[in-house]
């Protein structure tokens, strides 16, 4: 493709939504050790400049082709690899993208209703897949994703980046080797600033420069009902997974690291919700979650608003806000929210170790890809949907409960200390911001049962419903894939 400039590239920009039947037939081969890997990148905001950045300076890697909905997104995207020098295609449509010779892996980092599909249909196209978090945006399509690249024989790495650090790495091996007794809780925290959205009284326009339809893809094609299109999807459900699945899926991930479970939590509930502010958001600001695993409980730990009312600081729980601390006999690990530092801390928080250590994943899906082993992935797709769907499991808790009193709520899991001891800390963390549990009402989340090994919830009809989704075609995540 001749280089354009970013004007003509939008004027141009008709790349856009004619149905395609992806086969499963690959086009391309795979690179040789001795040849570069194409690698395409489709979501270009956020987290897609990263994996720009991830790829274009890698040895033996060349980024052949950008895709985003939004021409203006893409055409500033493609601006900035062409004015060094790179022959790049530029689409709208993730299907005319996925019918290229010129691509042998996909890079993904559009919003999380795309997530999965994306992955699916690549691999369906006979590509590599590095796929951000979380993988998918229910359980459902989280398996789905796994069983095709399975299918396939693809290499498809979930973008949770601590499990290719090597401090975090060198902590779980230390703590498993019995050095601070044994596991009593794995707490994940994610203590982030999440102020109002804001209401708005009547749809916005779509942008322009945005194809909505393709925007949505899989999710509803409904009016907007927020005043900002990007990055606040985050915030309603059917796009999004609130920060659970957002920031928190990568401690989430961590904390089951360090447990050695392979497999969806039996039982879970929830208590939360959006609280301190109304606006046009849907999922919970303020949130513990108890995964109780038969041999160590899972704490999750979500708050939006700050430390207190007015403040601009975060709490901090065992010298962290957004981490991971496992709870031992003789101390505790902590790792912090950047995953380059793992500290070991005894009874009294006394420093007893600590671990340093980085490490690139964007590399090692690379190193995968040439040798065709899943083996050599450090977060292979499985790991990343059993990590999301226990954020996934979390949110429906909350999403099928019914808003309670708090002492009906501390009645309700007085038998789980560990859960009492965090809806303690909860409560006080929103009266310090102003409020009122009496009169604004915390959800009390529905305690589900699973069999783990259909991930179907045994208790809750309404529960099970919300395991997949309605698609809206052509964007459906078959049952087979």
């Amino acid at each position: 493709m001749k280089s354009i400039s970013r004007r003509n590239f939008i004027k141009r920009s008709s790349f856009a939504a004619a149905t395609v039947a992806l086969s499963a037939r690959s086009w391309s081969q795979v690179a040789g050790a001795n040849n570069d890997i194409r690698v395409a990148i489709i979501g270009l905001n956020g987290r897609g400049n990263a994996h720009m950045s991830g790829f274009k300076d890698m040895r033996g890697v060349r980024i052949t082709a950008l895709c985003d909905v939004d021409t203006e997104v893409l055409a500033g995207a493609m601006g900035k690899l062409q004015t060094e020098g790179s022959q790049i295609e530029g689409f709208t449509d993730i299907r005319k993208l996925l019918e290229s010779k010129n691509v042998d892996a996909i890079s993904i980092a559009t919003p999380n209703h795309w997530h999965a599909l994306g992955s699916i249909w690549g691999n369906q196209a006979g590509k590599d897949v590095y796929v951000e978090k979380p993988v998918s945006h229910n359980v459902f399509e989280g398996r789905k994703a796994v069983e095709a690249a399975r299918k396939y024989n693809k290499i498809v790495q979930t973008g949770a980046q601590a499990r290719s650090s090597e401090a975090v790495r060198e902590a779980v091996q230390w703590v498993k080797a019995g050095n601070l007794g044994k596991i009593k809780i794995a707490r994940g925290l994610c203590y982030k600033p999440r102020p109002s959205i804001g209401r708005v009284s009547a749809p916005p326009p779509i942008p322009a420069s945005v194809n909505y339809d393709l925007w949505c893809g899989p999710a509803p094609m409904v009016p907007l009902h927020r005043s900002k299109l990007h990055y606040d999807w985050h915030w309603v459900w059917d796009t999004g997974n609130g920060d659970l699945g957002n920031q928190g899926v990568h401690q989430m991930d961590i904390a089951r690291w360090f447990l050695g479970e392979n497999e969806l939590s039996p039982r879970v509930f929830s208590v939360g919700g959006r609280l301190g502010y109304i606006d046009d958001g849907e999922t919970p600001n303020t949130m513990m979650i108890f995964h109780d695993y038969a041999k160590i409980p899972l704490i999750f730990e979500v708050r939006g608003l700050p430390e207190k009312s007015g403040s601009k600081q975060m709490d901090r729980y065992k010298n962290t806000s957004v981490g991971v601390i496992i709870e031992c006999e003789n101390g505790d690990m902590v790792i912090t929210g950047d995953y380059r530092v793992a500290t070991a801390y005894d009874k009294e928080m006394k420093q007893i170790k600590k671990f340093e250590g980085e490490g690139n994943h964007f590399e090692n899906f690379i190193t995968a890809v040439r040798s065709r082993k899943v083996s050599d992935l450090t977060n292979d797709i499985l790991e990343g949907h059993l990590s999301a769907a226990l954020c996934h499991t979390g949110n429906i808790s909350y999403r099928v409960g019914k808003q309670s009193n708090p002492e009906t709520i501390r009645e309700a899991i007085k038998s789980d200390k560990g859960a009492s001891e965090t809806y303690g800390r909860m409560a006080s963390h929103l009266e310090a911001n102003g409020v009122d549990l009496e009169k604004t009402k915390a959800t009390l989340g529905a305690v589900l049962k699973m069999d783990t090994k259909s991930e179907k919830f045994t208790n809750n009809p309404e529960a099970n419903k919300l395991l997949t989704r309605e698609y809206r075609k052509p964007f459906v995540v078959p049952d087979k894939v």
